[in-house]
């Protein structure tokens, strides 16, 4: 899965539009984050990653209310677009990504199986939420997870 052509896309039109992105990553585990920060320059559009792995640290960091992730589940629409309108407002970012999902092996539901990821970008004006199922292993979702939130982000470019 070779991830390198829409980093670089991603690169350039974040600097040539001016905007700035800030992530709240669950499912990936830091991995958005990493990919966006690997090209040098990336200082001009990343302002903040927040890997909210756990509730409480969805809760605490991001504010996600209680209620709503009880109400919904961590693994939901409703919490993803929280996360990404949330950690658009912390860093003060012009779009926001979150990302919530079930990577496995464990955690799945007969509504919510394996490879169920909710991405949502948050610009402030707008606000998108997809669903997306992946198949394969741990890694696998997380990268697919990944490069999902990348074309999502320059499909707002």
């Amino acid at each position: 899965m070779d991830m390198e052509p829409i980093i670089k896309q991603l690169h350039r039109l974040l600097l040539q539009n001016k905007k700035t992105v800030a992530v709240a990553e669950s499912c990936t585990g830091g991995l958005l984050s990493c990919l966006m920060t690997s090209s040098p320059g990336s200082s001009g559009y990343f302002l903040l990653g927040i890997v909210a792995y756990s509730n409480k640290a969805k809760e605490k960091l991001l504010k996600i209310p209680q209620r709503l992730i009880k109400a919904k589940g961590a693994v939901s629409p409703e919490v993803a677009s929280a996360m990404a309108a949330s950690v658009r407002k912390i860093a003060a970012a012009d779009l926001g990504i979150g990302i919530t999902g079930i990577a496995g092996p464990t955690g799945a539901r007969p509504a919510k199986p394996l490879g169920t990821v909710y991405i949502a970008v948050s610009s402030g004006k707008r606000l998108t939420c997809t669903r997306m199922n992946f198949t394969g292993n741990r890694n696998t979702v997380r990268k697919k997870s990944a490069l999902g939130a990348l074309y999502m982000l320059k499909g707002l470019l």
